[in-house]
């Protein structure tokens, strides 16, 4: 996944907002990250690439519910029916806030809602489009799911505590007296902090902190499967599957990890082509031979034909004439085809009339129906005639054969 992760401001967006983003050619490292306003943010080198948002855990908070039966995601009711559920747990107006499922949310059991101001993330999603950079996803910069982590983030005049897990997400001041209000953790509880509030954290948690960027968690923040970018945010579907088939494809042809995959292909193209060409080569090499035996048996029984240019139907030719010369009667003469016609089984019925014509052999009055035919029809086969029955009339025909 080729990205630009873009932080969204605290306060509300203007064109002269300040954004700090990340790039990533691969969706796994950070090729650049910074701080700049919309219109001169960087993009991916590489296309495809998708613009994801990450709203920052002071704008966002989780609030847990269980979903009627009938209001799965795209309900037309499900915005109602969420603002209900969450009256008596908001602070703000539900007509003000911004609702987000997470994926494959179910009815019947207890969901995570995100809620955020829907006033802020349409400006900062505002600021972005106009300066050409349409945001594909919007991430939570944490979300409440997997075991429980403890995150020492921001600078050391305002540090910040915040907790993750699966049984939500809580944001505390860095200090002693904020531990009393986190629930019991494990002794093994993972502890992440940023480099500048390390040191406190370590003092504060009595645990060696694991030293992480913000940029590197925004990009495994877009690397998850939260899109809050539902509702009145929500791009259609179809352009997001277009979206996503133009990324995975950008990622096919670039990506690193599929480097491997690449060569494969073009290996195996290779050699399918190689092997059709040497096929067709073989194939005329045959058909040239064949060809150059038809003339050799052209050129050695008619000596007179000094130019060849179709065998089979110069050799018909000659064989008509030479016939013809000789007097030698052909399978298409009246005489063969009576005599054929004379080998069928014996008919009640006389004929009443002959006409030949070319090669074809109208004879009446020996069949007056599909049934009484069907004896001459077998016998002329069997001998290389074709025959129908055509009102009162046998038709024969030997067709080219000579």
């Amino acid at each position: 996944m080729s990205a630009l992760i873009v932080l969204l401001p605290p306060d509300s967006a203007s064109a002269s907002a300040e954004f700090e983003y990340v790039v990533s050619n691969d969706g796994r490292t950070i090729d650049a990250h910074g701080s700049a306003q919309a219109a001169v943010l960087p993009l991916p080198g590489r296309s495809g690439a998708e613009v994801v948002a990450v709203v920052p855990t002071a704008k966002i908070s989780w609030h847990r519910v269980e979903l009627p039966k009938g209001t799965a995601a795209g309900s037309p009711r499900l915005r109602a029916v969420l603002e209900g559920l969450l009256e008596d747990q908001l602070l703000d107006e539900p007509e003000a806030l911004h609702f987000a499922l997470p994926p494959q949310a179910k009815t019947g059991v207890p969901v995570w809602v995100a809620t955020c101001d829907r006033a802020w993330l349409r400006s900062a999603l505002h600021v972005l489009e106009a300066a050409q950079r349409p945001v594909s996803r919007i991430v939570p910069e944490f979300a409440p799911e997997g075991a429980p982590v403890l995150h020492a983030l921001g600078e050391p005049q305002h540090p910040m505590l915040v907790m993750t897990g699966s049984e939500g997400v809580v944001s505390l001041p860095l200090s002693a007296q904020a531990l009393t209000l986190l629930p019991a953790l494990p002794e093994s509880t993972l502890v992440v902090a940023e480099p500048a509030v390390a040191a406190l954290a370590e003092q504060v948690l009595q645990h060696r902190p694991e030293l992480q960027q913000s940029t590197a968690r925004w990009l495994e923040a877009a690397q998850a499967d939260w899109d809050l970018a539902q509702f009145e945010f929500s791009s259609s579907s179809r352009a997001r599957a277009l979206k996503k088939i133009e990324t995975v494809w950008a990622d096919l042809l670039s990506a690193p990890q599929w480097r491997a995959a690449r060569w494969g292909a073009a290996l195996l193209v290779g050699v399918n082509l190689l092997g059709l060409n040497a096929w067709a080569w073989r194939e005329r090499a045959t058909l040239d031979h064949k060809r150059e035996s038809m003339r050799q048996i052209l050129t050695q029984t008619f000596p007179q034909v000094k130019v060849v240019v179709e065998p089979a139907v110069q050799m018909t030719k000659e064989v008509a004439a030479l016939r013809q010369t000789t007097g030698a009667v052909s399978s298409r003469d009246l005489e063969a085809m009576l005599g054929a016609l004379s080998s069928a089984p014996a008919s009640t019925r006389a004929a009443a009339a002959i006409e030949y014509n070319n090669g074809e052999l109208r004879v009446k009055g020996l069949a007056s129906n599909q049934d009484e035919a069907e004896p001459f029809i077998a016998a002329l086969s069997a001998q290389g005639y074709g025959a129908t029955l055509q009102g009162d009339a046998l038709v024969i025909t030997k067709g080219n054969t000579p």
